[in-house]
């Protein structure tokens, strides 16, 4: 195999259950990335933002092959912030991987591959970061992506409800309502979601409810 030039900076690379996303329960490889823009209040992956192993593409390849399973995450982070992401995107699809990206959408997502799917936040006003919501990566998503609206509180999820309805985000892909672990209670989310008969699907991070805070998993 000719070696590929391209470098990343990658935290981890793990073999985990996929823990959201309509992905959920299935045996998965995740490849973070490090580094991200952005600084939400109840990020859970800071140990993500520096640091890393400088790695080839080849090797990751070669790591993602040694768990044979067909699903791959490439998460960080935010991975879009390493140029070469698009092309670990890439190269992971032409492996033969079902490939989904986990990313904040703050960046643009247009140019990733399009048998990726994209897994893309909007930030809530709880987050901190709102004012980094890219409205235009919307134009972007299709049926095989999904968005992810991850709420602290009752003023978060009026928000969440309010840009449902303002952008009719449920005609565009599938919508995932996911209460902050340790701030907003799941069971509170899923009743204000019956209460409204809200077109989106709730989840909760099955990992921490499965290993709690443990880091890789």
């Amino acid at each position: 195999m000719t070696p590929r030039p391209a470098k990343l900076r990658i935290t981890e690379i793990f073999h985990s259950l996929q823990g959201e996303s309509t992905r959920v329960g299935l045996p998965t490889v995740f490849v973070r990335l490090t580094g991200c823009p952005l600084r939400c209040t109840w990020c859970d992956t800071e140990y993500a933002f520096t640091g890393g192993e400088s790695m080839t593409l080849d090797a990751i390849l070669e790591r993602v092959a040694s768990f044979g399973t067909p699903y791959v995450c490439v998460t960080g982070g935010e991975p879009l912030a390493q140029k070469e992401c698009l092309t670990l995107l890439q190269v992971l699809c032409d492996a033969g991987y079902s490939v989904s990206l986990e990313t904040s959408g703050a960046l643009d997502v247009s140019e990733a591959d399009p048998r990726v799917s994209k897994i893309m936040d909007l930030k809530a006003p709880g987050s901190g970061e709102e004012a980094k919501n890219r409205w235009e990566n919307l134009a972007h998503l299709t049926p095989r992506d999904e968005l992810k609206l991850v709420l602290a509180s009752e003023e978060d999820y009026l928000w969440a409800r309010r840009v449902l309805e303002e952008y009719r985000l449920a005609e565009r892909c599938t919508v995932l309502l996911s209460p902050v672990h340790g701030l907003l209670a799941p069971r509170q989310l899923a009743e204000w979601i019956l209460r409204d008969r809200l077109p989106v699907r709730m989840q909760v991070q099955l990992h921490k409810v499965i290993w709690g805070a443990e880091r890789g998993r």
